[in-house]
């Protein structure tokens, strides 16, 4: 694929691994946006984590509206969206033009298994791509901290 800003793929990092902090200069003040590899990765892990969420009969079996979300005419935005979410939540560009998790999930009427098991996904998607523990683990605090925002009715 080429950039359409600059015709040239180099700087969009391979999916499959993720850069780890250590081999990245000045590290320690790296934000993880930029630990997780800018936005190209970003997005990649959204894709997969989407398609993942998609096919995932525990969600879906579990909740009506939810399984009623998990279809393929929101698929690309809903891709779209979470991009932009995690790319501003880590450290990233401002870029997320959705509501506030309240807002935007309160209708889902999601329970805490439900979120634990969308957690579940989260990390096994940053770990099947290569994510170092550490980044996973920081962005994990981070939808961690959201709990309250989108869980509706507690187990």
């Amino acid at each position: 694929m080429t950039s359409p800003v600059s015709g040239d793929t180099a700087h969009i990092p391979d999916a499959a691994h993720i850069p780890d902090a250590a081999h990245i200069p000045g590290a320690s003040t790296a934000s993880l946006y930029e630990r997780l590899g800018g936005a190209y990765a970003i997005a990649t892990a959204a894709d997969h984590l989407i398609d993942a969420l998609h096919a995932n009969a525990t969600l879906n079996q579990a909740n009506a509206t939810v399984k009623d979300f998990h279809v393929e005419q929101y698929k690309a935005g809903y891709k779209f969206m979470v991009t932009a979410w995690a790319i501003e939540m880590t450290g990233g560009p401002k870029c997320y033009p959705g509501r506030d998790m309240v807002a935007s999930h309160s209708h889902l009427g999601l329970s805490g298994y439900e979120f634990d098991v969308t957690a579940h996904e989260i990390r096994n998607t940053l770990y099947r791509l290569g994510v170092p523990r550490r980044e996973v683990d920081e962005f994990m605090d981070i939808i961690a901290a959201q709990r309250a925002s989108i869980v509706v009715e507690p187990d």
